[in-house]
């Protein structure tokens, strides 16, 4: 091995040039010509970048900066002691069938978790024998100064594999979400109490604002509904989201959305200062199994004439329909085409992912009655996120996330990635942060 990392050291593209910037010596840094910053193995920290700037905008920790907790610590430890013992049981020749089968699949459970652990103990050995290397070579010859670039630079390498590696782990940890791969139905409403003709604009561009990241994201994009407002507003759309992992990048955005601007057009214009309005986001999860028995005596459906601006808009028959399940009161309606079957199936879709909706939040509930998760409860009636278009601002209050450029945030594409990105991130960490609490409170569980 150390044979092969000789060769791999000697080539000559692999050259690194030692800093010391104000005189003073903090640790031996190095930096390699591609513009990375060797770290120091007792102290393993992030790569910086030579010539680039942040994009201003505030974010929480790194997902892989819980490696260093020692609950986390405590917590790999148990999952490592767990899947030897499994490993172990696996090989006895006496297992019976039912019994092989559990613990070959808690097998498969813990496997990538076990799989880069041992990914982390292989390149921590690998450093071990560079750094055996460092201190057998100072000295003052030429060609051992060369040797000692040459393997500095090997062990920033190797520390950047670790800090990846330890930030894999902790991807491994985080429990599973078995709807992330689920289509949704996305509705978008108007808010009812402020805001007047401000929160229907707002809403209809918090629906382009998805319809342009559901392009960005190659997933298809389905209108079940869609209720105009005067001004070029919106009162309430709805649409199906279909793709690769919809829900799991769609799941947070559920909730109130504030605006803060001027008026543009509408009544509200003429006001000259700014105004504030809501509307609320509803993300219902479609899952490929999920299918909910209703009894048709707890339905009652109604049919009416479609409502719109007026004229050729509005249908001469009833074709709109609306369905109420009695028993709960949920209520699901479509007019979106002028054939009343169409009308009624596409009600119906909703509705059941309505009562789906209703049965995981009560679910949710009680699993998290012990610890609220920083990332917010999913309720539909939170605040989640402010749009300050005169400041050009938009700010998330569950993590602090905050972007500029609000115009290009609403075009739906990187922007809008970008902050999902960093929701969704922390929430997997407080997900796993709950689990490794449990764990500890409860270390023989």
């Amino acid at each position: 091995m150390l044979l092969n990392r000789w060769f791999r050291l000697c080539s000559p593209c692999s050259r690194v040039v030692y800093t010391n910037r104000g005189g003073k010596r903090r640790g031996g840094q190095w930096r390699t010509l591609t513009g990375h910053t060797s770290v120091n193995y007792a102290n393993i920290t992030e790569v910086q970048h030579w010539g680039t700037v942040a994009q201003k905008r505030l974010c929480h920790s790194d997902l892989g900066d819980l490696y260093k907790t020692e609950s986390v610590q405590r917590y790999l430890q148990q999952v490592m002691e767990e899947y030897r013992d499994v490993s172990k049981k696996l090989q006895h020749a006496y297992l019976s069938e039912p019994d092989r089968k559990v613990l070959m699949k808690k097998h498969t459970e813990l496997l990538p978790v076990a799989s880069v652990f041992e990914s982390i103990r292989q390149a921590l050995k690998e450093l071990e024998e560079v750094l055996s290397l460092l201190h057998s070579s100072a000295g003052t010859k030429e060609e051992d100064q060369q040797l000692t670039q040459l393997l500095k630079e090997e062990e920033a390498l190797i520390s950047q594999n670790i800090l990846a590696l330890r930030k894999d782990l902790i991807k491994t940890l985080v429990p599973s979400d078995p709807l992330d791969s689920s289509d949704v139905v996305l509705e978008v409403v108007s808010g009812r109490t402020t805001g007047g003709d401000i929160c229907q604009q707002f809403t209809r561009e918090m629906f382009d604002m998805y319809e342009g990241f559901a392009s960005y994201k190659n997933w298809h994009f389905d209108l079940l509904n869609y209720t105009s407002a005067e001004y070029g507003g919106l009162h309430h759309a709805s649409v199906r989201i279909a793709g690769e992992n919809v829900y799991r990048h769609l799941k947070h955005e559920g909730g109130t959305h504030r605006v803060q601007r001027i008026p543009e057009v509408g009544l509200s214009s003429r006001m000259q200062r700014i105004h504030t309005g809501t509307m609320t986001v509803i993300i219902l999860p479609q899952p490929v199994e999920f299918d909910i028995q209703i009894d048709p005596k707890d339905l009652r459906i109604d049919t009416f004439r479609s409502r719109g601006a007026g004229g050729q808009s509005v249908n001469t028959t009833d074709s709109a329909v609306r369905i109420v399940h009695l028993p709960t009161g949920v209520t699901a309606e479509c007019q979106q085409t002028r054939s009343q079957l169409q009308n009624r199936d596409t009600a119906m879709r909703v509705l059941k992912a309505r009562l789906y909706q209703s049965m995981m939040g009560k679910e949710t509930e009680q699993r998290h009655t012990a610890r609220k998760q920083q990332v917010g409860t999913r309720s539909q009636s939170e605040r989640i996120r402010t749009y300050n278009f005169s400041q050009d601002r938009v700010t998330d209050h569950r993590t602090g996330y905050v972007t500029r450029d609000i115009k290009e945030f609403m075009r739906g594409g990187e922007a809008l990635h970008d902050l999902i990105s960093d929701v969704l991130q922390h929430a997997e960490r407080e997900a796993l942060m709950e689990i490794v609490e449990s764990c500890g409170s409860n270390p023989k569980s």
